[in-house]
């Protein structure tokens, strides 16, 4: 089949088929077909009318997420789904006749089987051309400050997604090597017709996509969808955001189109794929690792069960205390849910769906709740995307920047380098604390985490060093690190990204400024430091 040229409106031409009787003609544009129906009143679900959660334990809990996605649609193809959340990014539109190989789907931030925009896209493209489905993965030897502990919560889900695709008749494949290599040899070599990938707003996530983008073969098309935010980025806004403030009411006015149940991802009937005949090598994957193998994994289980059962104990057991008891370390009412969204091993969505049910009950808290994880979170994500010096002084709003500057030769006493920072050799306790708890568990709580930050800023050399101490400290520890979270949590920290000017004083400026005493006034810093046993070590 010829490639379908554009025509002078920007549409494409389609080449037309003969329809057998009583069949309905589908086009073969990567995003053709009746997409943007009217969506029925079932498949949007404002909070209001959610209804009570009906399980009283954890299998019950699996099942019911799996019945509201049979009663939302039978599969994707019955699905209203929305165009806006998807995107093409290469010149080629259409997918050629008699690909063997079928519907790739590249999956990278968000490594999940159901509850995924993406691989369902996937699914509906290849179901609409009756195509095989394939998922793939690539896998890099290194990346960014990431140690042994965080390729092990990575690969223990992928583990699990091979074994959710298996069942499904989508086979999955493991490809080691970077993208821009793997992705277009893997499509010449199995007869691909289309590639969907997801979308990740980092520098090196993005480069990777352009770069697969310029080498894939010139007919096959490549589409990215929105599988991380309920708000798919580009419509939530088309430029960065200045705060919090300027981003909401942008991501809640769209919330009624976008925050719907998902479809299920059916056991595919078309073909077996690019089928290999034996289950992928986990030990081959290991052996190819070049990361950082002094920091091993932690307690913190990886994979989609493991993600439900830390949403069903949440919703169940500290949502109430969310609200008012959020910024309390010494306090178990977080959700403890940021690896498994770092690692798309959980839809935020989901959680919100399943969170969104107890809204009568804790109201407050399923607001606040619903704050950090749709608004904070994707504000961070806008960050990351519209503005390229995300991890850098250079990101900076003008008047941080010049306060910063203002005060860059004050006084730093004590000054600590980063090897006395990293073993949580400071004269504060609290901090010291915090830092072992990052190391031990690979976590840390989120007030703690800008009191760590901040107190960085005023024990280093310079601004630059604190941002590249907190975040290098933060990337290599903590299993959400390398996130557009952690990004803007530094950046907010050491340089007021999405805050405003306070009251001026030494090294900060007017850097809002956090104490010891302030904690001691928000939590029970003595039983805090006790848990986690930090010391107080004098400057050698």
């Amino acid at each position: 089949m010829k490639r379908s040229k554009a025509t002078s409106s920007g549409t494409v031409k389609q080449a037309k088929k003969k329809p057998k009787p009583g069949a309905k003609v589908e086009t073969k544009n990567i995003t053709g077909g009746n997409d943007e129906s009217s969506s029925s009143d079932a498949e949007q679900i404002p909070a209001k009318v959610l209804s009570k959660p009906n399980y009283t334990n954890f299998e019950q809990f699996l099942e019911h997420i799996e019945n509201q996605r049979r009663s939302c649609a039978s599969n994707v193809q019955e699905f209203s789904f929305k165009k806006k959340r998807v995107r093409i990014l290469s010149e080629a539109r259409d997918v050629k006749d008699k690909c063997t190989g079928g519907v790739v789907y590249w999956m990278s931030r968000d490594a999940r089987v159901q509850d995924n925009w993406a691989l369902l896209f996937a699914q509906r493209l290849a179901l609409k051309l009756e195509l095989p489905l394939n998922v793939v993965f690539c896998l890099v030897p290194k990346f960014l400050n990431a140690t042994l502990r965080h390729y092990k919560f990575m690969i223990g889900g992928l583990q699990e997604v091979e074994q959710q695709c298996r069942a499904l008749n989508i086979p999955f494949h493991l490809l080691l090597g970077p993208a821009v290599d793997r992705i277009p040899k893997f499509v010449r070599e199995h007869d691909v017709g289309a590639v969907v990938c997801d979308m990740a707003p980092l520098r090196v996530p993005r480069q990777w996509v352009e770069a697969v983008t310029q080498a894939l073969p010139a007919e096959v098309p490549l589409t990215q969808v929105d599988a991380h935010n309920i708000v798919p980025l580009w419509v939530a806004s088309e430029k960065q955001e200045y705060a919090a403030r300027t981003i909401r009411n942008k991501i809640n006015s769209k919330l009624g189109e976008f925050l719907s149940e998902f479809p299920p991802v059916i056991k595919h009937p078309y073909g077996k794929g690019c089928v290999k005949e034996r289950p992928v090598d986990w030990k081959a994957a290991y052996e190819m690792l070049e990361c950082d193998k002094s920091v091993d994994e932690v307690d913190s289980r990886p994979g989609y069960q493991a993600a439900c059962r830390q949403l069903f104990d949440f919703c169940t057991r500290r949502l109430g205390k969310f609200n008012e008891k959020r910024n309390d370390p010494t306090v178990d009412a977080l959700s403890g849910l940021s690896p498994w969204f770092h690692f798309g091993q959980i839809s935020v969505q989901r959680c919100i769906l399943e969170v969104q049910r107890y809204h009568t009950q804790h109201k407050a808290s399923v607001d606040a709740f619903c704050e950090e994880a749709i608004v904070r979170r994707e504000l961070a994500d806008n960050f990351c995307y519209y503005n390229e010096h995300y991890d850098s002084l250079k990101g900076l709003q003008s008047w941080a920047l010049q306060t910063l500057n203002d005060h860059r030769k004050d006084e730093r006493s004590p000054c600590y380098t980063l090897e006395e920072l990293e073993r949580a050799r400071t004269y504060d306790d609290l901090w010291n604390s915090a830092q072992l708890q990052l190391v031990k568990e690979g976590k840390m709580h989120g007030f703690l985490r800008m009191y760590w930050a901040k107190k960085i800023l005023e024990w280093t050399a310079s601004p630059e060093e604190a941002l590249e101490f907190t975040i290098l400290l933060n990337d290599k520890y903590s299993l959400d690190g390398r996130d557009p979270n952690g990004y803007v949590g530094c950046m907010w920290s050491i340089g007021g990204v999405h805050d405003q000017g306070w009251k001026e004083r030494s090294i900060f400026g007017k850097i809002r400024y956090m104490n010891y005493q302030g904690c001691k006034r928000k939590f029970d810093v003595t039983a805090y430091v006790m848990r986690y046993g930090g010391k107080v070590h004098k400057k050698q």
